[in-house]
């Protein structure tokens, strides 16, 4: 069985992420306390909120964290988790984990949030490609901006802004869209990940 950690700092959408994770071979756990969360093979941050309160819960184990994530423990970031792994954020005080360096910006549009699906390209990352995942759901008001643009593994574009639709440090994958949203071929999203080998 591969053990898989749903961190839950308070963000909405857990529900339908672990239902979409319920795949045979698969042990879903959700986890309150962010200082045990590193304990299992592979850590999701899952996203719907704001930053400010989801990095505040963090702060105890934010070196844990980090550490364990630049080591190697394979880690998916779904939209708020994803800016999670930056810096900090134009939304509102507080560090992210800074596993990726940069910040996180507000979307420049005119329609800001982001509600509804988009499509991800120039995707060069091995869990884009085994998934086939080219459309999908987002509810975003704010985006990431690596200081590195080789760490941006696929993009996006809403009206005229095109910014990060993934990034990628090591075993550490973060996605701006929501693939337990995304209907199938976001399920297979997250299969592949789960699947996907280890680098060490």
């Amino acid at each position: 069985m591969i053990r898989v950690t749903v961190l839950d700092y308070g963000v909405g959408n857990l529900h339908s992420l672990a239902k979409a994770l319920a795949m045979p071979g698969v042990e879903v756990r959700l986890c309150e306390d962010p200082t045990a969360a590193t304990d299992t093979d592979r850590l999701i941050l899952p996203g719907v909120g704001a930053f400010s309160p989801a990095a505040e819960h963090l702060a105890p184990a934010r070196d844990t964290l980090r550490a364990a994530l630049l080591a190697g423990l394979p880690c998916l970031g779904i939209c708020l988790g994803m800016q999670l792994l930056l810096d900090g954020s134009e939304e509102g005080p507080g560090p992210g984990l800074g596993v990726i360096p940069g910040r996180v910006r507000r979307l420049r549009s005119t329609r800001v949030p982001q509600i509804g699906w988009n499509r991800i390209e120039d995707a060069i990352d091995p869990v884009l490609d085994a998934s086939r995942l080219t459309i999908a759901y987002y509810a975003n008001g704010f985006v990431a901006d690596p200081v590195d643009p080789a760490s941006v593994v696929a993009w996006s574009t809403h009206e005229a802004d095109r910014f990060p639709a993934a990034v990628r440090r090591g075993n550490t994958l973060g996605v701006q869209f929501h693939p337990e949203k995304s209907s199938t071929a976001g399920v297979g999203f997250l299969q592949a990940w789960i699947n996907t080998e280890v680098t060490r």
